[in-house]
């Protein structure tokens, strides 16, 4: 091998170790709802919450297959507040002026476990949930299910450049047929 092609195998190499490595590196900020809240006030945000609990099967594949897609990362990183919660977590949560909690929570319980109370409130009734608020910490909507990282675009998209605090039904189904996923 000439001297240039040695240069350029090792060009290759040390970029294609920088691209796995930034691959591995680059992941949604997630961040408690308090803290989403909080910074609403320094940069009025969107925020997006996970609501999971431990035992969901369709919650661990939207983590490791949805939320390591670079474009949902890049996406979520750069224009929202990214929340996870687990629905049942034994964790009390300020939120509005008030306190929930989960009173029934139970140490050592494998699989499921009581739901928390801030869940109840934010409308999940099934998992995973992504409850989207729009700046102000109000409810857009909670939608549940698995989604792959076009189906996530769609609803991601939607709430940045469609959402202004009221849509018409009307408006959503347009968006809705007309939506071309470029995430893959």
């Amino acid at each position: 091998m000439t001297h240039a092609g040695k240069a350029f195998a090792t060009l290759l190499f040390i970029f294609s170790f920088v691209q796995i490595n930034f691959a591995q590196v680059a992941k949604v900020n997630w961040m408690s709802l308090e803290e989403a809240v909080a910074a609403q006030q320094d940069e009025p945000r969107k925020i997006m919450m996970d609501v999971y609990t431990q035992w969901c099967g369709p919650c661990k594949m939207m983590m490791s297959r949805t939320f390591t897609n670079p474009q949902v990362i890049d996406y979520i990183n750069a224009n929202y507040y990214a929340v996870k919660f687990d629905a049942e977590s034994p964790n009390p949560v300020e939120f509005k002026g008030k306190t929930f909690e989960n009173p029934g929570w139970k140490q050592n319980v494998r699989g499921r476990n009581s739901t928390h109370e801030l869940s109840r409130a934010l409308g999940v009734n099934a998992y995973p949930t992504l409850v989207y608020m729009d700046e102000q910490s109000e409810i857009i909507a909670p939608i549940s299910g698995y989604k792959t990282p076009p189906q996530l675009e769609m609803y991601l998209k939607f709430f940045v450049e469609k959402y202004n605090g009221d849509v018409a039904q009307e408006e959503w189904e347009a968006f809705r047929d007309g939506f071309q996923p470029t995430f893959n």
